[in-house]
């Protein structure tokens, strides 16, 4: 029997089996941010195991509040800040360098195929669109993986879902995303890897792939993964270049990840993306998905767009050829928060900054806070938001307020019209 490539990948780390099932697994990478890894630091330095098992496979950034909005915030940044130091994690992004965790770790070339990743944080599913097994964790699970630099899963099952056909005009990853895990439901893939695959996944740019495994936690996913492939290698080429000949010897080296022809899937949903329509979430849970036109109309008071879903390059660009020479409705705001500092700087070069603000789009340095309702972009009661972000929980952005996920394309020309409307009209 042939294996998948999360159990490919199990093999190849596992350090120890202590009981059946549960498997310790060497890791390569363990990434921080000052939101949940302070607590951690905190515990090991009150068991006096103030260590790192390896300074340089750890990575840290301070991107959720940024800058601190107050003396909370302040000293959870500090905690990081004097951690890092302290250990001399010479990969650690402070203020003015700092970005979206899930968006700046993979532009610095951190992530690889067959890697094991960990981080106290639900979407680093994210890094499992480069062929690697990548989990949100708990906080004794990353104060060990700090430690130790293991961890222990019990081994998820493999969910395939299959994409074929053609992506019309005007629909792209994160719709096709939101259609899946209507699909599935929250629950639909708990304890397993959803493995995307089929020539709609081919064709994808790695933005586009990372949009698609960012959400797999959405429907209860412990990893959502793609087969690296040359799309893999070209956006890897920069930091590997050294390791390989070619980049045909790369690719080559990378297949050892690709699932068998033979895996056994606990599921396999196929789906012909031919037809789909832009999607929009309604409700509270991101199962509750409807295409764009029977929400149509709906109204809205605030635009966000950004978050390690839909806040790189390929995004804004989106956004911004729907936003180009016009202005937005009087009766909203928008807010764009580039993922990172070279997203931005990019954005700048291109154009597309003047393009957000002469439409009337507050523009604001890469930053988490508006998405999880911190900073940056917080609701008020009964205010409605729709945003590019990956949550519609109750009170996500702010307590009492709502949330529509869409695409950058859908949010874009929501803005224009002041209430939902479907992208391909403008």
């Amino acid at each position: 029997m042939g294996k998948t490539i999360a159990e490919k990948i199990f093999d190849a780390h596992l350090r120890d089996e202590p009981f059946a099932g549960t498997k310790v697994l060497n890791l390569d990478r363990v990434l921080c941010h000052e939101i949940t890894t302070p607590v951690a630091i905190a515990d090991l330095e009150w068991r006096g195991k103030d260590r790192v098992f390896d300074p340089n496979k750890i990575k840290a950034v301070i991107d959720h509040v940024t800058p601190s909005k107050d003396s909370k915030t302040a000293l959870q940044a500090k905690m990081l800040r004097d951690w890092a130091r302290r250990h001399e994690i010479p990969d650690f992004f402070d203020v003015g360098h700092n970005g979206v965790c899930h968006a700046i770790f993979p532009e610095k070339g951190y992530i690889r195929p067959g890697y094991t990743v960990i981080m106290g944080d639900s979407h680093t599913c994210t890094h499992g669109a480069f062929g690697a097994f990548a989990a949100g964790v708990g906080t004794t699970d990353l104060e060990v993986g700090i430690l130790k630099g293991v961890c222990a899963f019990r081994q998820p099952g493999t969910i395939r879902v299959n994409l074929s056909g053609t992506l019309s005009s005007g629909v792209y990853a994160k719709d096709v995303i939101l259609f899946v895990i209507a699909q599935l439901g929250v629950n639909g893939a708990t304890d397993r890897v959803i493995e995307f695959r089929g020539p709609i996944v081919d064709e994808m740019s790695m933005e586009a792939r990372m949009t698609l495994c960012n959400m797999a936690i959405e429907a209860g996913g412990t990893c959502g993964i793609c087969l690296p492939d040359m799309t893999t290698v070209d956006y890897l080429w920069p930091f590997i270049s050294e390791d390989y000949p070619s980049k045909e010897a790369a690719l080559e080296d990378y297949k050892k990840w690709h699932s068998d022809e033979d895996a056994c899937y606990d599921k396999v949903l196929d789906i012909d993306v031919s037809t789909l329509e832009p999607q929009v979430t309604y409700g509270y849970k991101p199962d509750c998905v409807k295409p764009v036109g029977e929400l149509a109309g709906s109204p809205v008071d605030q635009i966000y767009i950004g978050t390690c879903t839909n806040g790189r390059i390929e995004d804004l660009r989106v956004a911004a050829e729907i936003l180009k020479g016009k202005k937005i409705a009087d009766s909203v705001r928008g807010i764009v928060s580039p993922a990172t500092p070279k997203i931005f700087s990019d954005a700048l070069e291109e154009g597309i900054i003047k393009i957000f603000m002469d439409a009337g789009f507050c523009v604001t340095n890469p930053t988490c806070g508006a998405c999880l309702g911190m900073s940056n972009g917080v609701l008020a009661e009964g205010e409605v938001c729709a945003a590019t972000s990956n949550r519609n929980f109750n009170g996500r952005m702010g307590k009492g307020g709502m949330v529509h996920l869409m695409s950058p394309a859908t949010a874009a020309a929501t803005a224009l019209a002041g209430k939902i409307v479907d992208p391909r009209s403008y």
